[in-house]
C-alpha cells in the first residue's frame, strides 16, 4: 500500500479535531499515528509549508484560523468565519517557518561530548523528533559555545572549517580537559531527498548577507555578554564603542530621602 501523502496525513488528523489545531500538534499527531513511515529531518515544516503552499494556490480545503492554527473550511462555522478576514485565511503570513527561519536556521543546546566519536571529521547527529531523519551538522557554520558542565567557559566561530573540526580541534589543543558539553547556531538549513530517507545539511545555502561578517558578530557579542574565561581576546572586527551606565541622579536622590525616613523613624520611634 502506498504511503499517504503529507496532505491526506493532515487531512485525517484535522478531521479527527473538533477545533483548529497548531502546525506542530498536526505533526505530533500525525507520527504519534503513524500516519507516515518517513517524515523527514523538519516534518513541523513541512506540515506548514504542505498546508500553507495549498491555501495560496487557492485550494479551500484548509482554513487558516489563526498565528500557525489551521483547521478544516468544511468545519467552520458562520460565527467563526466572521472572526478571520479571507486576507488573513489566504495569504501567507511571515512567522510561518516555510524555507528558513532567519539568520540562525538550525541549533543545538549542551550537547554532550562523549556522544561523539571524535576525529578529525566527526560526525554530529541530531534530529528533530524522536521519529524525525537524524543529520549531521559536522559541516555547519555559526557560533559555539563550550562548558565545563553548565558554565561557558569558551564561545567560538566555524566559518572556513565545519563545526565539527573546529570542536574536533578542541579535544586536543589547551581546552581539551575544560570542556565537557557545547552548544551550536548554525546558517544553514536542512534538507531532505526526494523521498524523505535521507537527510544532510544544505552547505549551498546562499543569504543575502555576509555570513562571515554575522558569525564573527555574533561570537563577539557573545564574548562580551558572557565573558567566558578561556577567550583570550574580544572579537574580531567588534569595533562598537562601549558605553559605562550612570546611575540616574533620581534614584540616589531617592534612596538619600528613603535613608533619612529611616533615621527620622528610628529617632522619633514613629
Amino acid at each position: 500500500m502506498a504511503e499517504m501523502t503529507w496532505r491526506d496525513a493532515i487531512i485525517k488528523v484535522l478531521q479527527g479535531s473538533n477545533s483548529a489545531m497548531s502546525y506542530t500538534e498536526i505533526t505530533d499527531s500525525i507520527i504519534e499515528n503513524r500516519l507516515r513511515d518517513s517524515v523527514g529531518s523538519t516534518p513541523a515544516r513541512t506540515v506548514s509549508a504542505t498546508i500553507t503552499t495549498s491555501i495560496n494556490s487557492g485550494d479551500t480545503t484548509f482554513f487558516k484560523a489563526g498565528r500557525g492554527m489551521y483547521w478544516l473550511s468544511e468545519k467552520v462555522t458562520a460565527p467563526q468565519l466572521t472572526n478571520y478576514t479571507q486576507t488573513e485565511n489566504n495569504q501567507l503570513q511571515e512567522d510561518e517557518p516555510i524555507t528558513t527561519t532567519g539568520l540562525i536556521n538550525a541549533f543545538g543546546m549542551f550537547w554532550e561530548r562523549d556522544s561523539v566519536r571524535w576525529a578529525a571529521t566527526p560526525r554530529l547527529l541530531g534530529r528533530q523528533k524522536q521519529e524525525s531523519l537524524t543529520v549531521d551538522f559536522c559541516k555547519q557554520i555559526g557560533v559555539y559555545l563550550l562548558y565545563d558542565r553548565f558554565r561557558v567557559v569558551y564561545v567560538g566561530r566555524a566559518i572556513n572549517q565545519g563545526l565539527g573540526t573546529r570542536l574536533f580541534q578542541h579535544t586536543t589543543d589547551r581546552l581539551q580537559r575544560r570542556w565537557n558539553r557545547f552548544s551550536w547556531f548554525g546558517l544553514f538549513p536542512t534538507i531532505d531527498n526526494s523521498d524523505n530517507t535521507r537527510a544532510s545539511i544544505n552547505t549551498h545555502y546562499q543569504p543575502d548577507f555576509d555570513s562571515s561578517v554575522l558569525i564573527q558578530t555574533l561570537e563577539a557579542l557573545l564574548i562580551e555578554g558572557l565573558e567566558p574565561p578561556q577567550n583570550r581576546k574580544r572579537g574580531d572586527d567588534f569595533n562598537a564603542t562601549e558605553f559605562l551606565q550612570v546611575k540616574d541622579p533620581r534614584v540616589e536622590h531617592e534612596g538619600l530621602l528613603a535613608q533619612l525616613d529611616a533615621l527620622r523613624e528610628k529617632i522619633t520611634g514613629n
